[in-house]
């Protein structure tokens, strides 16, 4: 088993409570037990891989990736080795999307995120984009602020702050949202998870972007191609959590 902490007083405690009390012993090699927010669960994942399962441990502020578990650090550390003894856990299988950009100078980056990738300003203007979807010119030229692509997972993070609708995380789609729009207004957008997105960054020697996969910046780019990955990455859960009831407590209502 992999443990993968935060750099927070709260991820440290709970990580030094897992070591002092030997706990748990009931997750199987491949698991990384991940103690952090969300942030703290996508470098975790972007740094061991999709052959790894995770199981989160929420010691941020929102945790939507992860699993809630009140009271001290040694107390959460017991509870949830004795939730993994009795009930154990359910992994789900969620959808990535592969990303390839281009940079202005020919250079190639490929990647692969599992909550969003945009597309972004670099300066005080904004950028102009076109977009391409199935083949199709969806936006010849979009005036805005950048255009964010997103998983189910990831919908209800930057894409939910741009205008996007919350999707829930068991749904296989592909949302689109732009950032701050101001020609065309391009409504948000719900793709199949298949789609293939392609965006290109026009008048970019004067109106630079960047790209960034799961908050980790790329840097400058000219061209950039979206679409879902065949390769799945697994979340685990505690027994008794509800996807339905989390989005509504932590996104729709918060």
């Amino acid at each position: 088993m992999i443990r993968f902490a935060a750099e927070n007083a709260r991820g440290h405690a709970l990580d030094a409570a897992f070591t002092r009390l030997a706990l748990p012993d009931s997750l199987a090699p491949d698991v990384c037990l991940v103690l952090g927010g969300d942030g703290t669960m996508l470098r975790a994942i972007h740094a061991h891989g999709p052959l790894h399962s995770y199981l989160g441990i929420n010691c941020g502020y929102l945790g939507f990736l992860m699993n809630d578990m009140a009271g001290e650090p040694d107390a959460v550390a017991r509870a949830v080795a004795g939730v993994l003894e009795a009930e154990g856990y359910v992994s789900h299988g969620f959808p990535r999307l592969q990303v390839r950009a281009i940079s202005p100078d020919g250079d190639d980056f490929e990647g692969a995120a599992v909550n969003d990738v945009y597309v972004e300003r670099q300066t005080g203007q904004t950028c102009h984009l076109r977009v391409t979807v199935d083949g199709v010119e969806a936006v010849k030229r979009m005036v805005c602020d950048g255009l964010i692509a997103a998983t189910p997972l990831g919908s209800t993070a930057y894409s939910f702050s741009a205008g996007g609708p919350a999707a829930h995380p068991l749904v296989r789609a592909t949302q689109l949202t732009a950032i701050c729009p101001h020609t065309p207004r391009l409504a948000p957008l719900v793709l199949p998870h298949t789609s293939p997105i392609h965006i290109e960054v026009l008048d970019w020697e004067h109106r630079p972007a960047r790209c960034v996969i799961d908050g980790e910046p790329l840097g400058n780019v000219e061209q950039v191609d979206v679409r879902g990955s065949d390769v799945s990455v697994r979340l685990c859960f505690l027994a008794g959590h509800d996807f339905t009831r989390t989005m509504f407590e932590k996104i729709v209502h918060a």
